[in-house]
């Protein structure tokens, strides 16, 4: 997959974190670069490399590329290097079908043992997205995203399909990234903050069949935006006249 050559990370600060914070500032510095594509695809992750741009030995680097593995967010090769996970377009259609199922199981269930204070998290949590596209702050945007719906995976009360449910929401952040742009100049398809809205009101009415029938609308929103992201036609700086 091609992408936009991205820019050189910085070289942190030479102020140390203290040690139990390392892997953890650099956990989150370089998950947050891998999300928003800033760190591309396919990208070597140099243990040396980053030891001297955190400023911190090798341990925590170590330490915090573990944890993204664990996440699957990089691949840990069996020569000890290691890269930033291909986002696997060929694997698109199984997560849509996984997506839209976890979707659905789990705002059903929240419909059926939502709270008044689970409905209070996610009006919160909707209004910090909505605020996120109107910053066009793409990292807020995705995270927000996610962060609504892990709320209405809590408000289920089942805490392995909403867990199976949160580990999706992230490894679709990066898919999200990809097409944020083109999903935002679209005037069919503007991010529909109220979506999210509408989602809330058939929670909280625990109309279980509308919140089904609502969620399933959302997955396919995802699905049709990127499939038309990935169909996208980009020629009207190439249009040439024939003799």
């Amino acid at each position: 997959m091609r992408t936009t050559a991205p820019d050189k990370p910085k070289r942190e600060s030479s102020t140390r974190v203290t040690r139990g914070a390392g892997a953890k500032h650099v956990y989150e510095t370089l998950r947050q670069e891998i999300l928003t594509l800033q760190l591309a695809p396919g990208v070597p992750l140099d243990e040396t490399s980053l030891a001297e741009r955190f400023v911190m030995s090798r341990s925590p680097i170590r330490e915090a590329l573990v944890r993204l593995s664990a996440d699957g967010l990089v691949d840990m090769l069996s020569n000890r290097s290691t890269l930033v996970a291909p986002v696997k377009l060929e694997e698109f259609p199984r997560y849509v079908e996984a997506l839209d199922f976890l979707q659905r199981i789990n705002t059903r269930l929240a419909a059926k043992n939502r709270t008044d204070e689970d409905l209070s998290t996610m009006t919160r949590l909707a209004l910090a997205f909505e605020d996120a596209c109107d910053a066009e702050d793409h990292f807020l945007i995705s995270a927000t995203n996610r962060d609504f719906h892990t709320a209405i995976a809590a408000a289920g009360r089942n805490p392995y399909l909403a867990k199976a449910y949160e580990r999706l929401l992230d490894d679709g952040r990066r898919i999200l990234h990809l097409h944020i742009d083109y999903v935002r100049q679209s005037d069919k398809n503007n991010l529909l903050t109220q979506a999210h809205f509408d989602l809330i009101e058939a929670i909280s009415a625990q109309d279980v069949n509308l919140a089904d029938r609502l969620a399933h609308e959302h997955s396919k929103q995802f699905h049709d935006g990127f499939r038309r992201f990935l169909k996208a036609e980009y020629t009207q700086d190439f249009e040439f006249e024939l003799e």
